[in-house]
């Protein structure tokens, strides 16, 4: 949705400490296993396998059910869920596929803490926020590895390629280094694991929109080479007017492993879009939430303008991981290169047109056609990124404490040189739309060159003693340099160069009771470099804005029962965010901004993920949480809610397969999802209405064979997902119907 990141992208746009002092600044857990009760052996140990069998598992690996048990995306390491001392939900291959989601915000639906799709199916973007705080941008990771984006310069994955989605709740920053301050997802890649196997699925939509996905790994009996091939193409028509998309993704890898000490796993990626962009968004308050005059607004309206609407995008990523295990320290180096280029035309709706408005607006249309008042938009981005991680890992005890110590270092570049332009588009008929006007000319209002290096090491220590007791620190320094050449003249893309330091952490303590039971409470700061700057329009420099900073307290209990299959985790927090941009404008500069705001997000989250039986599979999650700005350069503001993000939401899910008698292989799927209302404005005085939403699905396995027919929206409820403002509401999924069939050997 373009006004969507065109107004993210006004907002972002409008030494080494010693090894000590890494070691005591806050961090995650890792179960003790025997090795860990005492110090180390001086000799080699084999690396664990990605290969699941039986009830085991390894962080990364596939999920058994819906119940991850480990997770690497809280601690860097391979440790339990239940000793990370912050909030994590993991969806895995079953789960994505037993709802068929095509999205990776489709797959995070049904997850505790998260709003996903916020302005509603956007099949170029991924949409999250969590616990209220927008992770689109900085809060996206795929194998550890940050996927920032800026801009419209950022890259998707398709979740075909997903072995699981997991979120970790509230402040990373010690782990990762900047980032957002709610959570962030972290997207693990499927992987060769030693088999030889083979997957294809085909399916398609009432839409009309048809997909063909493969999957296959061919592995040597000795397990020295194992290779896999993902990938997908997709295309057709989307649930509005004119709209339409052709997309594919491969990516092959190889991994090598001569030793049980040594693992290397190199792979590519590219992926490519053409598509004419989606409606249903960028629609007034009246005619979407309440009805205007003439009643609603289509929700299958296309506002564009068909012959010259267009988005491409092409991106391709190549990396390696490599693990060898020395005599007490494993070592871990993780890299990627990736590299985007898109661009995308067309004019969006901003309001109803009035007589003598320069802009449109969200209430009432005038004149007889109830035009909408339109915004010519073009826009194009290239962007380079290289990432790479180094760890070293070792297990050791100090008299009655037993240790699990991370050292690491990790660097991040990323470039983007982008142009955006607006203007001259004409007016639009909402209720009897006529195409093919010409469009008046745009201009460019960024034209910009932004470069970003972070350089970050830090250390965690993971420490059990006294039978139960797990305390984590964790500590992290961070250099970062950002600088941004533009044209002159421009205000929203100001030049400007600045380097700054940051240290963050995080501390936790938990207790491991025998029944399972770990109550926790943890502490964590973060920061988050803000690429924006104010221009100094009398001829100096442009002055560059501090990062935003904060900070969360935590406290939770997970459950992992022992006579089921299961994890429960109920979790408190507050979390505060400050040196938030807030306009100052000036006689000078009218696009003046300060860092004056602050908001803050307390809350409660439940989850629960059973595996009841073999054949039964629930889950269930809810969220009510108070997210209010207590500080803002404008009055009306302080004290209200941010708009889009519901304070309330709850989901469940149940599916069970039937393995006896006449349904035998037969598996159904139900699930109700219920969103909260939410704020239109800042000011808080309209209202998006909450809805309640059922998705449904059946299936059938026979063999090698299956086929599958889910439902989302099933009773096809027209809603409006969110507004941001009263020109910003976007409608929610329209009802969806896939049929697919698939063939596994």
């Amino acid at each position: 949705m373009c006004y969507r990141r065109i107004m993210n992208a006004r907002f972002i746009l409008a030494s080494t400490a010693s090894i000590a002092a890494l070691l005591y600044g806050p961090a995650a857990f890792s179960q003790p296993s025997a090795a860990q009760s005492s110090p180390a052996p001086e000799t080699s140990v084999q690396l664990e396998t990605i290969v699941v069998e039986g009830q085991g598992e390894v962080a990364g690996g596939p999920v058994r059910g819906y119940v991850a048990q480990r997770s690497a995306t809280g601690s860097k390491s391979n440790t339990p869920i239940t000793a990370i001392p912050q909030s994590v939900s993991v969806i895995g291959r079953e789960e994505i596929d037993d709802r068929k989601a095509q999205k990776v915000d489709e797959a995070l639906r049904y997850t505790a803490g998260v709003t996903a799709q916020a302005f509603g199916p956007d099949p170029d973007t991924d949409w999250f926020f969590i616990r209220g705080f927008q992770a689109t941008q900085n809060g996206v990771f795929l194998d550890g590895l940050s996927l920032f984006a800026y801009g419209f310069g950022g890259f998707q994955i398709d979740p075909v390629l997903l072995e699981r989605v997991e979120v970790l709740k509230g402040p990373s920053s010690a782990l990762y280094g900047g980032g957002n301050p709610g959570g962030i997802v972290n997207l693990v890649s499927k992987r060769p694991n030693g088999k030889t196997f083979g997957s294809i699925e085909a399916g398609i939509n009432n839409w009309g929109n048809a997909y063909t996905d493969v999957d296959i790994g061919v592995s040597d009996k000795q397990g020295l080479w194992s290779t896999r091939l993902t990938g997908r193409i997709s295309g057709g028509d989307q649930y509005t007017d004119v709209a339409k998309d052709f997309r594919g993704v491969i990516m092959p890898q190889i991994t090598y492993q001569p030793t049980g000490a040594t693992r290397f796993t190199a792979f590519g990626m590219y992926q490519a879009l053409d598509q004419i962009h989606v409606g249903g968004g960028f629609l007034p308050y009246v005619g979407t939430v309440v009805n205007a005059p003439f009643g609603r607004i289509p929700r299958k309206a296309f506002l564009g303008e068909p012959d010259i609407d267009s988005q491409k995008r092409t991106q391709a990523m190549v990396g390696y991981e490599f693990q060898h295990q020395f005599d007490t320290w494993t070592f871990t180096q993780n890299a990627r290169y990736g590299r985007m280029k898109g661009s995308q035309l067309g004019p969006y709706g901003y309001g109803y047109a009035g007589p003598g408005s320069p802009f449109g607006n969200g209430f009432l249309p005038v004149g007889p056609d109830n035009q909408l008042y339109r915004i010519g938009f073009q826009e194009r981005s290239e962007v380079n990124t290289f990432t790479i991680d180094n760890r070293l890992e070792r297990s050791f005890g100090t008299g009655a404490l037993n240790h699990s110590l991370l050292l690491g270092a990790d660097y991040k570049y990323f470039n983007i040189d982008h142009t955006q332009a607006s203007g001259g588009a004409t007016t639009i008929s909402v209720t009897n739309p006529v195409y093919g006007a010409p469009q008046g000319p745009s201009s460019v209002y960024l034209d910009q060159n932004l470069k970003q290096q972070q350089l970050g090491f830090y250390a965690q220590d993971q420490i059990r003693f006294g039978g139960g007791w797990l305390v984590t620190l964790n500590g992290r320094y961070d250099y970062v340099d950002k600088k941004s050449v533009s044209a002159p003249g421009l205000l929203f893309s100001p030049s400007y160069e600045k380097t700054e330091v940051a240290f963050s952490g995080r501390a936790g303590l938990a207790y491991e009771f025998a029944n399972g039971v770990t109550p926790y409470v943890s502490a964590a700061s973060f920061f988050n470099p803000v690429f924006d700057a104010n221009p100094n329009l009398t001829g100096g420099a442009a002055q560059p804005f501090q990062p935003e900073t904060g900070h969360q307290f935590e406290a939770g209990i997970k459950y992992k029962p022992a006579f089921m299959d299961a994890l429960f985790t109920a979790s408190a927090f507050r979390l505060v965010k400050q040196n938030v941009l807030n306009p100052a404008p000036t006689v000078v500069n009218p696009f003046a901004q300060q860092q004056l705001g602050e908001v803050t997000s307390t809350g409660f989250e439940f989850e629960a993920k059973a595996n009841i039986t073999e054949n039964l599979k629930v889950l269930a999650a809810f969220t009510a949480f108070d997210l209010e700005t207590t500080k803002d350069s404008r009055p009306l503001y302080v004290g209200r809610t941010p708009q889009i993000v519901p304070e309330v939401t709850a989901s469940g899910w149940v599916d069970y397969t039937f393995s006896e008698g006449l349904l035998k292989g037969v598996s159904l799927g139900g699930g109700v999802r219920y969103v909260g209302q939410s704020w239109v404005d800042n000011e808080n005085t309209l209202k998006v209405p909450a809805v309640t939403l059922v998705d449904a699905a059946i299936r059938y396995k026979i063999g090698d064979w299956g086929v599958a027919l889910n439902v989302t929206n099933l009773f096809d409820k027209e809603y409006v997902k969110s507004c941001q403002g009263i020109s910003g509401c976007g409608y929610g999924d329209a009802r969806t119907v896939t049929l697919s069939a698939n063939y596994k050997w």
